[in-house]
């Protein structure tokens, strides 16, 4: 696998929020700003985003899990940065890993989740 792609109707107005988000930094932008590319300095992974003329319809059918050390933080933190929290009051729970879903300011979902403590 080479990148994630996040469609999108403005590339450049969800770089920041994902470079802040995934702790990344812009390595790439093609196409006249059609095509930005974020690449974490600590590996080779990608994630880009991509311009299509029309807005976000329906559930994302593939999302991004983005581990953090603390879900109010987080959440606090991906509001401020212009993304919601989708679900506000409701954190989900399985086999020990806590989660929210949330959104970046074009609507496209994400979720955040921590690990369960260890013993």
């Amino acid at each position: 696998m080479h990148d994630v792609v996040i469609d999108c109707q403005d590339p450049q107005r969800i770089t920041p929020f994902w470079c802040e988000i995934l702790e990344m930094q812009v390595s790439s932008t093609r196409g006249d700003g059609q095509y930005v590319s974020l690449r974490s300095p600590s590996n080779n992974g990608f994630v880009s985003s991509q311009r299509v003329p029309e807005p976000k319809a329906g559930k994302n059918r593939v999302h991004l899990d983005v581990l953090v050390d603390d879900l109010d933080t987080s959440t606090a933190r991906v509001e401020s940065l212009g993304g919601r929290w989708i679900e506000p009051g409701k954190t989900h729970e399985l086999d020990g890993f806590p989660w929210r879903c949330m959104a970046d300011p074009e609507g496209n979902e994400f979720c955040i989740y921590e690990l369960p403590p260890t013993e």
